[in-house]
C-alpha cells in the first residue's frame, strides 16, 4: 500500500484528512504535517522526516501538499531530491477531491500512478454555477517585465536610474506562500530579490525560489555583495523590488555598503536553541538583537507583520522587553 503524507500551512492537511475519513473511514499509513507560525524551514523538514518514518513502508510514498512554492512544498521537494526514491511523488494543490482520489486508488497502484489519478480528481472536482462559466478559460495577463538589465550596456540609464523599494522583509523562509501571494499583491513589485549568501550558492534552493515567483514577477537570488554592487546601477531604474533577507545582520551589511532602506518588515525568524521569543513568529539571540539595534539607531522603521492584514507591531520595544537592548 502506498503511504500518504498530507502537508500544509496551518490545519488544512488535518482538516482534509478529517473530512476524507467521513467518506472512507480511518486510513492506515497516512501522516500529517502542519506548518505553524513558530516553525522555520528546518523545523518543518524535520517534522516531515519524522512523519515519513511512521509509515510502515517508505518505498512508495505520495506527498500531497497545499501550495506550490510554499514552505511545505519547498521542504518536501528538497527531501525528494535528497532521498531519490523512485516511487516518491509530490503533488501540490491539496484539496479534498485529491485526498479522496488518493484513498480510493492507493491499494492497487504505485505513487506515480496515483499522482495522475489525483491530478484528474482535482480538476474534475471543480464546478462553477452558473454552468456557462465552466467553459470560460480565464487568462490573467502577466505584468509587463522591465528591461533585461543583464543585456544592457553598463551606464545605460533606465527611468531615473534608481531601484525602487516595494518592501524590505526579513523572513527565514524567504519566498514562500505568504510572500508570493499576499505580500506581492499588496506591494506590487516587478521583481523579487532574495539576498542571501548561503542561498546564492545553493542551486536547489535557488531553483525553488525562482519557481515560487508569482506570474509576472521575476525572482533573483543574489549575495549581499551583489546587492551593494547593483544598488547604484542605473540599469535597474525600471525595477520596483521586494527585497527578502533571512536575517537582520545581512540588512546591516547592505546598509554599511551604501544601500539605502527606510523600513524593514519582520515576517519570521525561526526559533532555535539559545534564541528568545519576541512574539509568535520572531526568535532572536543577542547577535540578532544587536543588528536590530543598529537598524533602530539608524532610523529605520521596524515592524513585525506576518501578512498585510495583520496590525503592524513595533519590533524595537519587543527587543527592549526581552532585555536584549544592551
Amino acid at each position: 500500500m502506498v503511504g500518504i503524507v498530507l502537508a500544509s500551512h496551518g490545519g488544512l492537511a488535518e482538516g482534509a484528512y478529517s473530512s476524507a475519513k467521513m467518506i472512507f473511514g480511518d486510513q492506515e499509513d497516512v501522516a500529517i504535517v502542519s506548518l505553524t507560525p513558530d516553525m522555520g524551514p528546518a523545523d518543518f523538514k524535520e517534522s516531515l522526516q519524522k512523519a515519513v518514518s511512521t509509515l510502515s513502508s517508505q518505498d512508495s510514498v505520495l506527498f500531497l501538499v497545499d501550495l506550490k512554492g510554499g514552505t511545505p512544498y519547498n521542504q518536501t521537494r528538497t527531501l525528494l531530491d535528497e532521498e531519490k526514491h523512485e516511487d516518491w511523488v509530490l503533488v501540490s494543490g491539496l484539496s479534498l477531491p485529491m485526498v479522496l482520489s488518493a484513498f480510493d486508488s492507493r491499494d492497487a497502484a504505485t505513487a506515480r500512478e496515483i499522482a495522475a489519478i489525483v491530478a484528474s480528481g482535482a480538476t474534475s472536482g471543480v464546478s462553477i454555477i452558473p454552468e456557462e462559466l465552466n467553459v470560460v478559460v480565464c487568462a490573467v495577463p502577466e505584468k509587463a517585465q522591465e528591461a533585461d538589465d543583464s543585456v544592457l550596456k553598463p551606464g545605460t540609464v533606465i527611468g531615473d536610474g534608481k531601484i525602487k523599494t516595494a518592501l524590505v522583509r526579513i523572513d527565514s523562509r524567504l519566498l514562500h506562500g505568504q510572500v508570493a501571494t499576499a505580500w506581492t499583491k499588496q506591494v506590487t513589485p516587478t521583481r523579487i530579490i532574495v539576498v542571501s549568501d548561503g542561498v546564492a550558492k545553493d542551486a536547489m534552493r535557488k531553483t525553488l525560489i525562482t519557481e515560487a515567483a508569482p506570474p509576472g514577477v521575476r525572482a533573483n537570488v543574489i549575495p549581499v555583495s551583489k546587492l551593494i554592487e547593483i544598488w547604484n546601477d542605473s540599469r535597474f531604474g525600471g525595477t520596483k523590488a521586494l527585497f527578502l533577507f533571512e536575517k537582520p545582520q545581512d540588512v546591516v551589511r547592505a546598509l554599511e555598503g551604501g544601500v539605502e532602506f527606510e523600513a524593514v518588515n519582520f515576517g519570521s525568524m525561526a526559533h532555535s536553541a539559545g534564541k528568545v521569543l519576541l512574539n509568535d513568529t520572531l526568535s532572536v539571540d543577542q547577535d540578532d538583537a544587536n543588528a536590530i539595534k543598529y537598524l533602530h539607531e539608524h532610523g529605520l522603521k521596524l515592524t513585525a507583520q506576518k501578512v498585510p492584514s495583520d496590525k503592524p507591531q513595533d519590533v524595537w520595544p519587543l527587543v527592549v522587553k526581552a532585555g536584549l537592548d544592551k
